[in-house]
């Protein structure tokens, strides 16, 4: 079935993914409530939003060529982290999760800016009128109505990183167990010829894909009343 490379190859995505996922939501969050409800700057918006979308559309190999030169020795970040003792990102687990972040921005941020946005001025203009302070009208108001959207941006952000290649593979490279995730794993199967070891993990990724999209959707479909 799994042999201890593709075992392990699961387990770094899995930690890759969550650990993803949880930094977006908490960098994500502030940021999709700018986006959809700012008043301040309100003229960044608009090219922050395009800039936030551009992994949608731009190559991952483009993106993950960009992140490796700028991680690696002779590039920005990658000269101020050797500065401060760190040595380069590029090739290791903190490099693919800069780069899981960047790529999957878009999957976290835009279902949380739609959520805020579909929240309307009522409710908030509501419990301002009930002297509700503006942390205590996000927390206690727009948080509980945009839970539709932090379960999409969940399962999205989740999934995409999972699922992800390019990106991962220019720079991450293929290290295993540091930096051999899932999809790189099945890419050495394929070229391996081991085509029974690459229809577990690919048909593992299928059926997870499936299960977390209709678990979304069955979790955002109104209950009709009786």
């Amino acid at each position: 079935m799994l042999d201890p490379h593709s075992l392990a190859a699961i387990r770094l995505s899995i930690e890759l993914a969550l650990a993803t996922t949880v930094i977006l939501l908490l960098l994500g969050t502030p940021l999709a409530w700018w986006l959809a409800r700012g008043r301040t700057l309100a003229r960044l918006r608009t090219p922050v939003r395009a800039l936030v979308a551009v992994p949608l559309v731009l190559p991952p190999s483009v993106l993950g060529f960009y992140l490796l030169a700028a991680l690696g020795p002779s590039g920005p970040l990658g000269q101020v982290t050797q500065a401060l003792g760190w040595g380069t990102l590029a090739f290791t687990f903190w490099g693919l999760l800069i780069g899981s972040i960047i790529y999957s921005l878009p999957f976290v941020v835009q279902p949380l800016m739609n959520a805020f946005e579909a929240i309307g001025t009522q409710p908030l203009e509501a419990a301002a009128t009930l002297r509700a302070g503006p942390l205590d009208r996000f927390w206690h108001v727009a948080l509980p109505l945009a839970r539709p959207g932090y379960l999409s941006a969940t399962v999205m952000g989740f999934a995409h990183t999972l699922g992800e290649f390019g990106v991962v593979l220019m720079i991450g490279g293929n290290i295993p167990g540091q930096t051999r995730v899932i999809s790189v794993q099945i890419y050495d199967h394929v070229e391996a010829l081991e085509y029974a070891q690459a229809h577990w993990l690919a048909g593992g990724m299928l059926a997870f894909s499936f299960l977390a999209l209709l678990a979304l959707h069955v979790m955002n479909t109104p209950r009709s009343r009786a």
